[in-house]
């Protein structure tokens, strides 16, 4: 890697649930720098979240985030001239970026509906422990865990 990493830049919260979290939704969901369209998207979401579970939106999405977060990963290693799956803990914030991404991943996949309401029924399904999101994290983790053979060549 050449030169140095670039700082991590500090995000404002947003502006009606004063949640950075909910800003780092916004700014995934975002398409060709339109903020203000993703904003109304996932605000919407939060409103159907929030008619359709009498719950608190942000309570639903942070449980939604904690049950789509993958605790291992497996990476590619080439050792003596085979590629190994070798499974490895994933950092903090890539967490949070998988989590976010297989989310907003999944209710994109569904079809014929609006936005928001997709994402609406992934972070409702998601927080509940199913849905595609879920269903992704655990293909992972089982792939993971069925390369724990492999594990020692973590360690290079």
């Amino acid at each position: 890697m050449r030169g140095k990493q670039a700082p991590k830049r500090e995000l404002t919260p947003d502006p009606k649930f004063a949640n950075v979290y909910v800003t780092k939704l916004i700014n995934y969901v975002m398409f060709d720098g339109k903020k203000s369209t993703a904003q109304k998207v996932v605000y919407d979401a939060f409103d159907i979240i929030a008619e359709k579970t009498k719950e608190n939106p942000i309570e639903v999405f942070e449980r939604a985030l904690k049950n789509v977060m993958p605790s291992l990963e497996v990476k590619s290693r080439r050792v003596g001239g085979a590629n190994y799956q070798v499974p490895m803990s994933v950092r903090g914030d890539r967490r949070y970026v998988l989590a976010y991404r297989w989310v907003i991943t999944a209710a994109r996949a569904k079809k014929g509906r609006p936005m928001a309401v997709k994402l609406a029924d992934e972070l409702i399904a998601a927080a509940s422990g199913e849905g595609d999101a879920v269903k992704k994290k655990q293909d992972v983790q089982r792939m993971a865990e069925a390369n724990r053979a492999f594990a020692h060549f973590a360690r290079r």
